[in-house]
């Protein structure tokens, strides 16, 4: 008959322990509203860049400065993208978890998605009569949103292998 032999599992029991420390389920909430928020960040760095200022140089007895639909992606605050974003509050409903980025300038949705216009107007604003009966929208946040949606597996993957990484040292 075969003898049993000595089993330590002190070390079994600190993996197991450090295991939780670092992947309870608090450390996951936190874990993945911090991949949220970076995933968010990234969104609004990549609309930022793609979101037009408008230029009144030409303009006669105007004295505008463009650039307020792009303010308006941090809230019109002067803050850099990533405070603004920890700013931002993560929602969860179930196991999704959601930031909403909005931008409040009350032209944002037709610069993005297009909008009608009358061909012949004058418009003060930027000295010229209107010429086209349409206007193209620009998409910023449409093509910003799905670059990052074909990113975020990618980006995702390796935040969880350095979290994995922390665990398992």
């Amino acid at each position: 008959m075969a003898r049993m032999g000595k089993v330590d599992f002190r070390q079994l029991e600190e993996f197991t322990k450090k295991v939780e420390e670092n992947l309870g389920d608090d450390q996951m909430d936190l874990f993945i509203k911090a991949c949220a928020k970076e995933l968010a960040a990234r969104l609004l760095t990549k609309v930022i860049r793609r979101t037009p200022v408008g230029d009144y140089s030409k303009a006669v007895g105007v004295d505008k400065v463009g650039g307020t639909l792009r303010r308006g992606w941090t809230g019109e605050q002067q803050q850099d993208v990533a405070s603004y974003v920890q700013s931002l509050n993560v929602e969860q409903t179930g196991d999704m978890y959601t930031i909403e980025i909005v931008n409040p300038v009350e032209y944002a949705s037709y610069v993005e998605f297009g909008h009608r216009q009358t061909p012949g107007r004058f418009v003060p604003a930027i000295g010229k009569r209107l010429k086209e009966s349409w206007v193209e929208g620009k998409f910023m946040l449409t093509i910003s949103s799905q670059e990052i949606q074909d990113a975020a597996p990618g980006i995702l993957e390796k935040k969880l292998q350095r979290k994995l990484g922390e665990a398992f040292k």
